[in-house]
C-alpha cells in the first residue's frame, strides 16, 4: 500500500513541475490534477473494504490543491494576491475531496459486486464468470477442470448458541483455510451464507480428490481447536469443456452433497 502512495505523490510533482513548465503558453495541463484524486480514491476503496478508511482521498485532494495552487501562483510571485492564492487552496480542496470521495465510493461499490463483504472472496457473481471462461478454456484445450462445493454443517447452531459474531469469525477463519490451499489461478467464492466453492483449473478427479482431503484436515483441526461443533460437507465436481452448464454443474454437487448427508444420517442413526 505505501507504494501506492508514493506513486500518488509522485504523480502530484510530476504534473506540478510539468504544469509550471508550461505556464505562459498555450497549453493547459491542469486537467491532469485529476489523476492523482482518482489513483487516491482506487487506494482508498481498497483500505475501506478492509475496514481501515485512512481519508485518502481527502488527503491527497489537499494535497493537489496546495501543490496546484502553488504552481500558479510561482508563475508571477510576489505579484500574486495572497487572498486568491488562500481561495484557490480551499476551493480546490474541497473540490477534489469531494471528487476523491465519489470516486471511492464508486470503486468500493464495484469491488463489492464481485466481493463478498464479509470474507472478501469472490461472491456468485465473480464465480460464475471465472467458470464460464474456464469452461471456454477447457474446452479449447481438452484439459479437465474441478470445482469443489463445500458446506458448513451446524453452522446454525454455532450461530445459536456462541452468536453471530463467532459465527462470522469461524467463516473468516475457514476463508483463509481455502485461500491458503489453492492455487493463485484458483478462484475461492462464497456462494451463499453457509456454503463455498472453489474452481480449480486444469485439475482432474485425483488431485481435486487430495484438495478436498487437504482442506477438510485443515478445518477439522481448526474446529477441534476451537472447540466448534462444525464439519464440511465437501462435493467434488470434474468436467471438461462446455458440456455442462453452471446450474447443471451445481446441481450435480447438490445430490452428492444430500448424498452425503444422508449417510451421515445414516451413521448417526447406526451409533
Amino acid at each position: 500500500m505505501a507504494w501506492r502512495l508514493l506513486l500518488v505523490l509522485t504523480e502530484v510533482l510530476f504534473i506540478t513541475i510539468w504544469d509550471y513548465k508550461m505556464s505562459g503558453t498555450y497549453y493547459s495541463l491542469d486537467v491532469l490534477y485529476c489523476l492523482p484524486i482518482i489513483q487516491a480514491s482506487h487506494i482508498s476503496a481498497i483500505r475501506n473494504l478492509r475496514q481501515s478508511d485512512t481519508q485518502v482521498a481527502a488527503l491527497a485532494g489537499v494535497i493537489t490543491a496546495v501543490a496546484w495552487s502553488i504552481a500558479e501562483a510561482a508563475v508571477v510571485w510576489p505579484a500574486y494576491p495572497l487572498g486568491a492564492l488562500t481561495t484557490n487552496i480551499i476551493t480546490r480542496s474541497i473540490t477534489f475531496t469531494v471528487l476523491g470521495r465519489v470516486m471511492a465510493k464508486l470503486w468500493k461499490a464495484r469491488t463489492y459486486s464481485h466481493k463478498d463483504a464479509l470474507t472478501g472472496l469472490a461472491n456468485r457473481l465473480e464465480f460464475t464468470e471465472r467458470f464460464s471462461a474456464e469452461q471456454s478454456r477447457s474446452e479449447r484445450s481438452s484439459k479437465p477442470y474441478s470445482i469443489l462445493f463445500i458446506e458448513i454443517d451446524q453452522l446454525r447452531e454455532l450461530n445459536d448458541s456462541l452468536g453471530h459474531r463467532i459465527g462470522d469469525i469461524a467463516l473468516k477463519a475457514l476463508s483463509r483455510i481455502f485461500s491458503g490451499n489453492s492455487r493463485n489461478i484458483d478462484t475461492v467464492a462464497r456462494i451463499s451464507r453457509d456454503e463455498f466453492a472453489i474452481l480449480f483449473p486444469e485439475t482432474d478427479e485425483y488431485i481435486c480428490g487430495v484438495l478436498a482431503l487437504r482442506i477438510n484436515t485443515a478445518a477439522e483441526k481448526m474446529f477441534k481447536e476451537e472447540d466448534w461443533p462444525l464439519s464440511l460437507l465437501i462435493a467434488r465436481v470434474t468436467v471438461v469443456g462446455e458440456d455442462k452448464s453452471f446450474d447443471e454443474v451445481l446441481e450435480e454437487a447438490e445430490e452428492k452433497m444430500n448424498a452425503l448427508k444422508n449417510e451421515n444420517n445414516e451413521l448417526w442413526l447406526h451409533v
